[in-house]
């Protein structure tokens, strides 16, 4: 069983149904459901999977997806003070938005095994407390 955490566009593809992804995301899916895994996310990627269905006006749609960011499908791991001074030290020492900065924060604050994402600029980087961050098409589950 491992701590993987989602990256909000991995939650994005697969509500949309994005056809390039959408597959991809249910394969995986699937295989942490065989494996035990447990999905983590953190409060920031919850609200920014809903801006999208706010933009349309489907807010009866958005509250239908606030429900799935519950256990067991998914921890949400809350933006913590504690989790400020990671977010600070990502972003002292390495070149990284502000938002990729609070993801990996919470992410590390968690201990995962693996940081799951479609940001190219991410794959590979070295952050304490995540022990892999791996592109969305990487083989690694």
């Amino acid at each position: 069983m491992s701590r993987i955490y989602w990256d909000t566009m991995l939650f994005v593809y697969w509500l949309e149904e994005h056809p390039r992804y959408a597959k991809r995301i249910r394969h995986l899916l699937d295989k942490m459901n065989e494996r035990q895994d447990q999905l983590y996310t953190s409060s920031f990627a919850v609200g920014e999977t809903l801006v999208g269905f706010y933009k349309t006006g489907a807010a009866e749609t958005a509250s239908k997806v606030r429900q799935l960011f519950r256990p067991p499908l998914v921890e949400v791991i809350p933006y913590t003070l504690e989790m400020a001074d990671i977010y600070a030290s990502i972003r002292a020492k390495q070149r990284i938005s502000a938002a990729d900065a609070i993801h990996l924060a919470c992410a590390a604050q968690a201990r995962t095994d693996l940081f799951l994402t479609n940001d190219a600029a991410l794959i590979g980087k070295v952050i304490p407390g995540i022990q892999f961050i791996a592109g969305l098409d990487s083989n690694i589950l």
